[in-house]
């Protein structure tokens, strides 16, 4: 679904206008970014959790040639649905 389509489905569900459908998505967005930028979790009651996870450094092995290179290590976005979502997605 595009960010169009979404304000659209919003905007008719809740009676707002589209306009005010964007600045709400686009404030709830800075805000989700400032949050995860400030290394905290963010939970969405009935849908899920957007945290940082540290990937720690490690060396891999080119399977051919057998070259070893060091992958540094880094911050990763991991979404975790909650158990509900995960159990219905199963099903389609």
């Amino acid at each position: 679904m595009l960010t169009k389509e979404l304000i659209g489905r919003i905007a008719e569900a809740t009676g707002q206008s589209k306009k005010q459908v964007e600045m709400l998505l686009s404030t709830s967005n800075a805000i989700l970014r400032e949050t995860l930028m400030a290394g905290k979790a963010v939970q969405l009651q009935g849908f899920g959790a957007l945290e940082l996870k540290a990937k720690q450094a490690r060396v891999i092995v080119h399977p051919k040639t057998g070259e070893r290179t060091e992958v540094p290590s880094k911050n990763q976005l991991v979404f975790r649905p909650v158990d509900n979502l995960k159990d219905e997605l199963k099903k389609i």
